[in-house]
């Protein structure tokens, strides 16, 4: 048990959210003390809240809302029933002797259960290009599709249509220099590629990789995956953080968004994404790992060890990180790669 607990934590990048203070309006009279008798807030555990009154002010009532869903506490204690994890906002509204204030806090809500960890097997190699910068890879009836970037901005970024049993490079454009190209998707005949840092994303016909047109982030500051639901109707979108954006397919805005977190802290760095049976499968960016998210709560819910998988590849020195993972679903397998890799490994994903 120790040791999966060594490989969970190796294999992700750690950030941990913590608690901010009272709101300035409220702040001066009452504040929130939230304690939780394991350390750890989980979903299923139960805090306690202390309401503090330091005016001594003559309170009518108090009500409560978590992520803006109003709760009701027993004996100032409340069991966490929440359907998203991550940092949310406890917020108490005071009424007073005819007035009213809010304060809040922020807790991090974690999973109550820690994640599998699994490993894989490769059932069939192929040939890759080894000069491109792997960022995105999807699978579109049967077809691969890829989209790379171009590190120290020396070459360009593009955006590929593979035969992925040949490695032949079918179709390809290269990306004006000033962008660093991203994650890409694909919905209904149109493919959706991001750029890293340039705020920018893409939409391009699918057959013919015409510009359609393109679209702004309105939240996140970077670019790095994107997936999609299999009814089109949610996009997932990464951005290096402990946040997966959640947008708008239609105007491709940012509209809500989850936190990857485990049973002991939340993580980030969540890459390359691919949507599959109701689960997100990302890389990590950096290890020679990707996370299995429920797209719901954010909880990670497993963790893929694919360590080995580079030492498979030719050792040069433009070699870099794992990153790529498309899953057919004619073949019902995975495909992932990395950064300037030779090779496309097919493989089963298993429980360890």
């Amino acid at each position: 048990m120790y040791f999966y607990k060594f490989l969970i934590v190796s294999f992700l990048a750690v950030s941990v959210g913590g608690c901010n203070g009272a709101n300035s309006s409220g702040k001066n009279l009452f504040s929130l003390k939230i304690d939780s008798n394991t350390g750890k807030i989980q979903q299923g555990s139960t805090i306690n809240v202390d309401l503090k009154n330091r005016k001594n002010k003559e309170i009518d009532s108090v009500t409560y809302t978590l992520h803006g869903n109003p709760i009701k506490l027993n004996n100032n204690a409340y069991t966490i029933n929440t359907d998203k994890y991550g940092i949310q906002n406890l917020e108490a509204t005071v009424f007073f002797e005819g007035e009213s204030v809010k304060i809040s806090e922020d807790i991090t809500i974690l999973s109550d259960k820690a994640p599998k960890v699994y490993t894989y097997e490769v059932i069939n190699t192929y040939p890759h290009d080894i000069k491109a910068y792997t960022q995105g890879l999807e699978f579109y009836n049967d077809t691969l599709y890829e989209s790379t970037g171009n590190p120290g901005r020396n070459g360009q970024s593009s955006l590929r249509k593979v035969d992925y049993k040949s490695g032949e490079i079918l179709k390809k454009i290269d990306l004006d220099n000033m962008y660093f190209g991203e994650g890409i998707t694909i919905i209904n005949n149109k493919i959706y590629m991001l750029t890293w840092q340039e705020g920018t994303g893409f939409v391009y016909d699918l057959h013919t990789f015409e510009k359609l047109s393109t679209f702004k982030y309105n939240k996140s500051k970077e670019g790095w995956g994107l997936t999609h639901t299999n009814d089109g109707k949610k996009i997932y979108k990464s951005d290096g953080s402990d946040k997966i954006w959640i947008l708008n397919p239609e105007t491709l805005a940012e509209e809500d968004f989850i936190e990857t977190v485990t049973n002991t802290s939340v993580f980030n760095r969540a890459n390359e994404l691919e949507y599959v049976d109701g689960k997100i499968y990302a890389n990590v960016y950096q290890k020679d790992s990707a996370m299995i998210i429920d797209p719901k709560t954010g909880a990670i819910i497993g963790v893929i060890d694919f360590r080995g998988l580079k030492e498979k590849v030719k050792q040069h020195p433009y070699l870099d990180v794992l990153n790529g993972i498309a899953y057919n679903p004619k073949t019902k397998t995975f495909f992932v790669t990395g950064k300037n890799w030779d090779r496309l490994f097919e493989v089963i994903i298993k429980e360890k």
